[in-house]
């Protein structure tokens, strides 16, 4: 029974407002928000799922208003935890960049891409399970995005991560927990 996923990665956010977890979208994301709809309301979604974070759940609202349906929240879906003491993002960026194939590696306080890839596939594996045969939009950020994606093909790497737009959306199509095929469907 093939399952279709559609991880939509979240549209832009600014860096500078409110916390990891509040921050909500600018002005060209909430624009850009409105083309997600656009294109994923043609494939009939059955389910739409996000991380907890406003700005997955602001990439998928238009979604969930056009389909009627309600936006299921998953803590595991956040964006990794890189550090417990605030990193300048390029630090960051450069240290993700550095470190991406290490899976083990983190810095004081945060979780490893190891980590971050675990809990994420958990709840995917889940939800391919309890909605086999469905279709299913998922609210994600870049790096948890290629971490679950990774998991089912090594090919989703960091040159993978470095070409990610914001937005962004991927269809994967599933045969039970075996990933047959991806298809880009972001095309700006």
């Amino acid at each position: 029974m093939k399952t279709t996923i559609y991880m939509v990665r979240h549209a832009e956010s600014p860096y500078d407002e409110g916390s990891e977890i509040t921050r909500g979208l600018t002005t060209k994301g909430k624009r850009d928000v409105e083309k997600v709809t656009e294109i994923l309301k043609v494939e009939g979604i059955d389910f739409i799922i996000s991380s907890p974070y406003n700005r997955a759940i602001l990439s998928v609202e238009g979604l969930a208003q056009y389909f009627e349906l309600d936006i299921k929240t998953y803590e595991d879906l956040r964006e990794r935890f890189f550090a417990e003491e605030i990193i300048d993002n390029t630090e960051l960026m450069s240290v993700i960049r550095d470190k991406f194939n290490d899976f083990d590696y983190f810095l004081p306080g945060g979780e490893s891409n190891a980590d971050c890839q675990n809990r994420s596939i958990s709840v995917l594996k889940n939800i391919l399970k309890e909605h086999a045969g469905k279709k299913i939009a998922i609210g994600t950020h870049g790096l948890v995005m290629t971490l679950m994606m990774n998991y089912f093909d090594s090919s989703y790497g960091l040159n993978f991560l470095d070409q990610l737009k914001k937005p962004d959306i991927y269809k994967l199509r599933f045969e039970n927990f075996e990933l047959i095929d991806v298809i880009r469907l972001w095309n700006e």
